[in-house]
């Protein structure tokens, strides 16, 4: 993050997957302080909530790990233009979900959690304790708790485990 505040380079390439702060809350910082930089998502998850997120995060590039060997140039390339590219996997998936019903006419796939909430179930699973949430996101401790409570409200969860599973099996937090 400050070498990107620092930098603004062309490109940032992220991973969903990263310790600390995930590559979607990554990409909206990225923005916010270099919105000139183009953002490219390199995962192997290929979900239509985890692209429809990259998206909604400001990202317009997504290409999958399994594909990177014949897409990551061109992405690059197509980026460097103010371009956006998909790869083909995931455009197949996106056409497929929107013919299909699964993508509201706004494009958007069915999401329940709100950034912030995803933030503090990130820090959260990493075993970090509310106080040190609060601290990392500069918030009170009790506002945490009570993200927290409307989380396991939201998903209809009795203990912050069935969160944390409802998030790995979502690709929200990595195990």
């Amino acid at each position: 993050m400050e070498r990107a505040e620092e930098f603004k380079p062309d490109i940032a390439i992220l991973d969903i997957g990263m310790p600390e702060l995930n590559g979607l809350d990554a990409a909206r910082k990225i923005l916010k302080a270099s919105p000139q930089t183009e953002v490219l998502i390199l995962t192997m998850h290929q979900s239509e909530e985890v692209v429809a997120e990259v998206l909604k995060a400001g990202a317009r590039g997504y290409v999958l790990k399994s594909d990177a060997d014949q897409n990551l140039v061109a992405a690059i390339e197509a980026l460097l233009q103010h371009k956006p590219f998909l790869s083909s996997n995931v455009t197949d998936m996106i056409l497929s979900d929107y013919l299909n019903g699964r993508v509201d006419s706004a494009g958007e796939s069915r999401s329940r959690i709100t950034t912030r909430e995803r933030e503090i179930i990130q820090l959260l699973a990493e075993g970090k304790s509310n106080k040190e949430v609060a601290s990392a996101l500069d918030i009170s401790t009790r506002t945490v708790e009570t993200h927290r409570a409307h989380i396991m409200s939201k998903l209809g969860s009795a203990s912050f485990s069935d969160v944390v599973r409802y998030a790995i099996r979502n690709n929200i937090v990595q195990p």
